[in-house]
């Protein structure tokens, strides 16, 4: 990478990269996902598409969409691959959004799309509630967030309050319940003492050491301690379909209104969409493919459709910067 730019030459023809890469120009693409993650599953387009992707690693996914904000009708950004439905759906309500063709958008279920067909999510992923399975069992868990203030957890629970996930789920939390719901709720989860730490990873190892019992965190970290034999340590949890817990998020892509090459960015986002790439995010990352019919060959995740999850229009996750205003307010960041 230099200065935050990747360039990936995506040609199709002959061997051996002498091929025309440039037969068609090139498409900018800001990602606000890892690099480590992305890189390698776009060279999986390598001879599939006869243009070149420049990729714009600079920012995490809210610092890119602020950036695209600030350039409005300027940005040089063509498609933007993002970790959240909160962060689509900024870009779409300040219109920087294409809507996008049907054949697309009919790839990925109604609920993991834009209500408005300008975004389609490339991967998704569950809030889940993590435990110390040498303390509680699953059965002694509750089905919903609420069970989470019962005195009998007081200091026993972990959470990362700084964490666009968590931050995702209280945004779920007051579109589904209002904001004086999640005012309250947010007031006497403090109230029990849990355990803020500074990231996912961390609320894992705090659950897999015995700091805490239990941990709100995303499914995707909970599947790799299976491989490592470590689940005998700690459980998975889900709350009822319904609940604010079970929230399931996701990461997708849009293509930027403003783009000079429409067609190949939808071209990239078809790519984003295809087996290869579904079977990519479910091997390396856990996460759900969001097309039928993909399966992990490395972790046993249920398919996406079995997945309960909360019913809400993902649009809505945009309002994330209230969110953050009512955590310092209860002063949980």
């Amino acid at each position: 990478m230099v200065s935050g730019l990747l360039a990936v030459a995506m040609a199709c023809g002959a061997p051996g990269g002498d091929s025309d890469v440039e037969g068609r120009g090139s498409i900018l693409v800001y990602s606000g996902r890892d690099e480590g993650l992305v890189a390698p599953m776009i060279e999986l387009f390598s001879g599939e598409l006869d243009f070149t992707v420049d990729v714009d690693y600079a920012g995490n996914t809210h610092a890119q969409v602020g950036r695209m904000l600030a350039e409005g009708d300027d940005t040089p950004a063509e498609v933007f691959f993002g970790q959240d439905a909160a962060a689509l759906g900024m870009l779409d309500e300040n219109d920087m959004l294409e809507t996008l063709p049907d054949d697309i958008l009919g790839l990925v279920p109604a609920r993991y799309r834009s209500s408005k067909g300008t975004w389609i999510a490339t991967s998704a992923r569950e809030r889940v509630l993590i435990f110390n399975s040498a303390r509680v069992t699953d059965a002694q868990l509750p089905a919903g967030i609420d069970g989470l203030l019962d005195p009998r957890w007081r200091g026993q629970i972990t959470y990362a309050p700084t964490n666009p996930s968590f931050q995702s789920f209280v945004t779920a939390l007051r579109v589904t319940r209002g904001d004086d719901a999640a005012r309250r709720w947010l007031t006497n989860f403090l109230a029990n003492d849990p355990i803020a730490l500074p990231d996912n990873g961390s609320v894992v190892q705090a659950v897999t050491s015995g700091q805490a019992t239990l941990g709100l965190t995303n499914h995707y970290y909970w599947y790799p301690l299976v491989l490592a034999g470590g689940a005998s340590s700690v459980g998975l949890h889900r709350f009822a379909a319904g609940d604010p817990g079970a929230l399931v998020n996701v990461a997708g892509a849009g293509v930027v209104k403003y783009s000079d090459n429409k067609p190949q960015a939808i071209e990239f986002l078809r790519e984003l969409l295809s087996e290869g790439a579904q079977a990519y995010f479910a091997d390396e990352a856990a996460e759900y493919p969001v097309v039928s019919g993909v399966t992990s060959t490395t972790y046993e995740l249920p398919p996406l459709a079995e997945v309960a999850g909360l019913d809400i229009d993902l649009d809505e996750l945009a309002s994330v910067a209230q969110t953050r205003t009512m955590l310092s307010e209860v002063g949980m960041v």
